[in-house]
């Protein structure tokens, strides 16, 4: 199955079995996907009397809210909903239904963290009817919008809505619409041979204790489903980008927006659509991470690199944290990506007339023609206002990024209007229409 080296599948596999022994795992497994394929899986540790597979099922948590959120997302694309509808729109008779969908994926809806129930990860779920009665303005922890709280209930309304939506249940929609097309068969909603068992590891001693495992019910959206390593690679490939079909890549990259920030003013980790967001060690990632009793799970992408890493591990808690991160760090290390091999493309002679030096009033800017008719325009010396532009049927230029996002690039032969800021080939060049008019430079 590697697609690495031997010497660097050896210094993975190293990494994968120090943490296993010092963490004390009782199993662990990790895999690297590079360019929509494993290139390499590790296990360590045992099963039963064997060694952990690729088709071995461990529980993931959390990460069963990625994979609901792109469903949600296809409701969306199919015009079945938009993320700025109330919930009360598509899930009528909840007492939080003034809270939007958007507000519901990105974790800042200021709804509680966890239901209204005993411990939900531990003890077997109550159906959704009952966990919709039980909420009420006391699980409002937050004004809706004004900040990141990661709720698990907001959820579980999530997985409600898209059942309704779909004429069915969240499970049978995911698996319709997301796990057959990207071939994710052996992802279940309960475990199945061979699967790992969750175990809580004792902190002063080396003996383990099973832990529950049970049908979540109405919180089934928030963390209930088990899969293997070959299957979350699959979901890493698709988080990269090799979607299948199921999602387009503009709604994916979408999901990868920040939306809330989780660590304060200068943050690493955030939330986007249903997909947490971090910055670490100069790369930025997407994906999500997945803990249950017993288990712990993650998978981080980093599409610009099209790589993802992963892991799963039948423990409570423990991991050092950094596993992923060192796994990315030794794949650059002993094999980096080459750079793609650069090609003169053909240029529209009327855009290429338009690249070189504009000014916004007295600052240089430099207009760039990218592949595709697209543009980019950014400062001289890198401090202000950057973003790329995309060719529109009117002839028109729609911003991609930065703040000129969404705002529209007019092109005139002597002046470039960005959304009524009017750039010139000379500062405050007097020929062009510069509002307010325009004196002599003078000393």
């Amino acid at each position: 199955m590697s697609q690495v080296g031997q010497t660097t599948a050896r210094a993975l596999l190293r990494r994968l079995a120090v943490e296993q022994a010092e963490c004390r795992v009782p199993s662990l497994t990790a895999a690297i996907v590079r360019d929509g394929r494993t290139a390499w899986f590790g296990g360590r540790g045992r099963v039963g009397d064997a060694e952990p597979t690729p088709a071995t099922q461990y529980r993931i948590g959390s990460i069963t809210k990625s994979m609901v959120a792109v469903v949600v997302m296809r409701l969306r694309d199919e015009g079945l909903l938009d993320l700025n509808d109330p919930l009360e729109r598509h899930l009528p008779g909840t007492k939080v239904g003034h809270l939007t969908i958007a507000q519901l994926m990105s974790h800042t809806a200021g709804l509680t963290a966890e239901p209204p129930t005993e411990w939900w990860e531990r003890t077997p779920g109550i159906p959704v009817h009952d966990l919709v009665d039980r909420l009420d303005d006391k699980e409002l922890k937050h004004r809706p919008g004004r900040r990141f709280h990661y709720s698990n209930v907001g959820f579980a309304l999530l997985g409600e809505l898209v059942g309704r939506l779909r004429g069915t249940t969240w499970l049978k929609a995911l698996r319709a619409e997301v796990l057959d097309p990207l071939g994710m068969r052996d992802t279940t909603p309960r475990p199945r041979p061979p699967h790992a068992t969750g175990y809580a590891v004792h902190p002063f001693a080396d003996v383990v204790l099973a832990e529950p495992e049970h049908d979540a019910d109405a919180m089934g959206p928030a963390g209930q489903l088990w899969s293997t390593p070959h299957d979350l690679a699959r979901w890493a490939a698709f988080l990269c980008g090799h979607t299948g079909g199921v999602l387009s890549q503009d709604t994916l990259a979408e999901m990868r927006e920040p939306a809330g920030v989780d660590d304060g003013d200068s943050w690493t980790s955030g939330f986007g659509l249903g997909l947490q967001l971090s910055r670490s060690r100069g790369r930025r990632l997407s994906g999500h991470t997945g803990s249950m009793p017993g288990f712990l799970a993650t998978v981080w992408t980093d599409p610009g690199d099209d790589v993802g890493v992963l892991f799963m591990a039948n423990t409570t808690t423990g991991m050092s944290g950094t596993l992923t991160d060192d796994l990315l760090d030794i794949l650059h290390e002993f094999e980096p990506r080459m750079p793609d091999e650069w090609r003169p493309v053909p240029a529209d002679p009327d855009l290429l007339a338009l690249t070189g030096l504009w000014h916004w009033g007295p600052k240089p800017y430099v207009l760039r023609l990218l592949p595709e008719r697209r543009l980019s325009l950014e400062p001289v010396g890198g401090a202000g206002r950057a973003s790329r532009f995309v060719p529109q049927d009117d002839g028109t230029w729609l911003g991609l990024d930065g703040y000129y996002a969404g705002e529209t690039l007019r092109v005139a032969p002597d002046h470039l209007n960005l959304n009524t800021f009017i750039f010139t080939r000379e500062p405050y060049d007097p020929g062009a229409p510069v509002p307010g008019g325009v004196s002599d430079w003078h000393a």
